[in-house]
């Protein structure tokens, strides 16, 4: 199994920081474009690119279709490859799209061979997205899972503030070294992932659902610090079993249609809560500032190159300290407040900098310029991370490989979308373009308000009982959530019973059957 010998808190830590080291390429990928996609040296080589903003755009948001195909991979092979193999080929496969990129030379087909590096390094992107919080998710603690995977999202803003700063500082360096060497500096991570993780162990729950148990139990054991035959590991070993059991994973294969039940299980209903999560997140407006800050700030603001860039650092340093916060109150606050408390700063961020654009004065754009920032403080501190970590706990283990897959594949469509249509956007409805945002997030709230259940310091297989009360006793999911009281191991192992979701439920309920019976209620 590998691992290194590493146990307990040691172990958790290690898995932590490769999977943070995951998100944190995501980040350094999704802003070291906008240093460099106008950038003289960049255009001489790609020259298809200058004084072409439609050409900008879509050299950019090329990245977000390899992604795309890259979650769809993982939607297709995903559950058959494991966490771990997804993650090490999807590193690998971004190593591959560098080379590509870095070494396109002008004369020779420059624009067609960088798009294709573009879009092989997004696979390899959409892959571990589609992947990494599925894997941090069953590895982690019901304690600390939320603080880890906010952890993961916030590495993004980390991420994104290195390649901006990266970018500044190497753009007085000259030549083509200004955009090579910040794309081949995505090497490094990925190396580190790869090397990571071939030393690793697959998630537990991945190996009890492939009848490995022997395997299975070894990394619960590990990952508790515990002894194989300890009662905390075969306890924890028997409560995921039971949530197999509940949706069906023992004795039957998972596939396509298992998303679209309902019944206990709400296969479909948390699917779309997942995947709703990031699309909110992505048409929300998140990328139209990341991606384009510094052309935002020249075109819209009317700052010089220079200035721009140097306050696009300033905002990454603002986007990385909030996104921090959300460590600290995810497990307080709780996911649905979060989500709240983010679209209202969101909307009110868009609905200034719009506001200050209106009068075309050098003076009132620095007022758009402050709503640019409050934007990036209230996106970095909920939005941020709460999309990748939503589906990672709302789906249960049948469907989680499959659905997370399916929220990733939507994330990255509509990253697609909004930042191939951001530069023309600005170009032609200018202050419009920020109240199209702060309109498309007002229609957040009532979704969040009377559909997201609160799934804050719930186990996985708790989650289930969510569901389940709430389709069998007819009362919305938000109050089955509401009403559902904090559950022990021992209290869980009950309400599996309670709810048939345990072979001791009896032989008039055979729990492999829950899945069939969904089905026919759809």
């Amino acid at each position: 199994m590998g691992s290194l010998g590493l146990r307990g808190e040691r172990l958790g830590f290690a898995i932590s920081f490769i999977c943070t080291t995951g998100f944190l390429l995501f980040g350094y990928d999704q802003g070291v474009m906008s240093g460099i996609i106008t950038s003289p040296e960049f255009n001489s080589a790609i020259p298809e690119t200058r004084d072409n903003s439609t050409m900008q755009g879509f050299v950019t948001s090329i990245y977000e279709v390899g992604c795309l195909f890259g979650a769809v991979v993982v939607l297709f092979t995903g559950e058959a490859m494991g966490r771990r193999k997804a993650i090490i080929s999807g590193a690998s496969i971004m190593i591959l799209g560098v080379i590509i990129q870095v070494t396109a030379y002008v004369g020779h087909r420059s624009l067609a061979q960088f798009v294709i590096g573009r879009i092989v390094t997004g696979i390899g992107n959409g892959m571990n997205t589609s992947s990494i919080p599925t894997y941090q998710a069953e590895c982690a603690k019901t304690k600390n899972r939320g603080l880890l995977i906010c952890i993961e999202g916030g590495s993004i803003a980390f991420g994104t503030l290195i390649s901006y700063w990266l970018n500044y500082g190497i753009s007085f360096a000259g030549g083509d070294l200004v955009w090579r060497f910040p794309i081949s500096f995505q090497v490094v991570f990925a190396l580190i992932i790869i090397a990571g993780m071939m030393i690793l162990p697959e998630s537990p729950r991945w190996l009890l659902s492939k009848d490995r148990d022997e395997e299975g139990t070894f990394v619960i054991a590990a990952l508790n610090g515990e002894a194989i035959d300890s009662q905390k590991t075969q306890l924890e070993k028997r409560l995921i079993l039971d949530s197999m059991m509940a949706t069906g994973e023992i004795g039957n294969k998972s596939s396509f249609r298992d998303l679209l039940t309902n019944g206990k299980t709400q296969h479909l209903r948390r699917v779309i809560l997942g995947a709703s999560s990031q699309l909110m997140q992505q048409v929300g407006g998140c990328n139209a500032v990341i991606y384009y800050f510094p052309i935002l700030f020249e075109s819209s603001i009317g700052q010089s190159r220079n200035m721009s860039l140097i306050m696009g650092g300033v905002n990454m340093v603002v986007y990385a300290i909030f996104a921090t916060t959300s460590w600290f109150i995810i497990e307080r606050a709780g996911r649905r407040k979060l989500f709240l408390w983010g679209t209202i700063g969101q909307m009110s961020a868009m609905a200034i900098t719009f506001i200050c654009l209106i009068p075309g004065t050098q003076t009132a754009a620095r007022g758009a310029a402050v709503g640019l920032f409050l934007y990036i403080a209230s996106f970095g501190a909920t939005w941020l991370p709460l999309p990748w970590l939503y589906p990672a706990e709302v789906n249960p283990l049948r469907t989680r490989g499959k659905a997370n897959a399916v929220s990733t594949i939507t994330n990255w469509l509509f990253n697609f979308v909004v930042v191939m249509i951001t530069p023309v956007m600005i170009d032609r409805i200018s202050w419009g373009t920020y109240l199209f945002f702060a309109v498309v997030n007002a229609c957040f709230l009532p979704f969040i308000y009377f559909f997201y259940p609160e799934t804050r310091l719930r186990s996985l297989e708790e989650i289930d009982f969510i569901f389940a009360k709430g389709y069998e006793e007819k009362v919305s999911y938000v109050k089955a959530a509401q009403e559902l009281p904090l559950l022990s191991p021992e209290e869980i192992e009950e309400y599996a019973i309670r709810y048939g979701f345990s072979y001791a439920s009896g032989p008039e309920k055979p729990t492999d059957l829950l899945i069939d019976e969904d089905r026919k209620s759809n």
